[in-house]
């Protein structure tokens, strides 16, 4: 039987301050496609985050946005994956990319984790690098001194619609990745 994504996990961080800010959009993901999927978040302390649980044709996918911050995302995504018996080839993690240019989007399998300290925890804690990574471009400020405030900042208002028009493109994607119709959805993904 052919993979599919049984867990999409969305990076942020918790708290009204970091809501908007650049290092988010993996929540601002989650909470769109818990919106349009019907779906309602609950805080499930076990898991170390926010989860939802929704009915797709392909069987149960799970949602979840870790409460722990980004370098302890790790945490709720293997407590998770350990209680329901999820393997990281069935995971999509959504993060915010430096290395990609605002708007566009790249998913891969695999990889290194480019210093974004949510992947760095995520990879320690299942043990491995291989799960699926939807990768959302919010450009780089162009200093690496500048990393650090710039992604715990909010984005230009040409910025953020491009990202969110980025993350509305991603929706439409998930269900060819949920079906494990990975080089589909990477050719629409990457597409201009």
């Amino acid at each position: 039987m052919s993979n599919f994504i049984k867990m999409i996990v969305g990076l942020g961080n918790p708290g009204k301050e970091y809501e908007a800010t650049r290092h988010n959009v993996g929540f601002w993901l989650l909470d769109e496609l818990a919106w349009q999927w019907k779906a309602t978040f609950k805080d499930e302390k076990k898991f170390f985050g926010e989860v939802a649980r929704v009915s797709r044709p392909e069987g149960d996918v799970w949602l979840i946005k870790p409460m722990t911050f980004m370098n302890r995302s790790g945490l709720a995504v293997a407590a998770l994956a350990q209680f329901y018996k999820i393997r990281p080839e069935e995971i999509l993690v959504v993060h915010d990319e430096l290395d990609i240019e605002c708007g566009r989007i790249k998913f891969k399998l695999g990889g290194g984790n480019g210093g974004h300290n949510g992947l760095k925890d995520i990879q320690a804690r299942l043990g491995t690098p291989n799960f699926y990574r939807l990768r959302l471009g919010i450009g780089h400020p162009g200093d690496k001194a500048l990393v650090s405030a710039y992604v715990l900042n909010k984005p230009s208002a040409e910025h953020r619609r491009l990202i969110e028009d980025s993350v509305n493109k991603s929706i439409k994607g998930i269900p060819l990745l949920n079906a494990g119709e990975f080089e589909e959805a990477q050719r629409f993904l990457h597409s201009r």
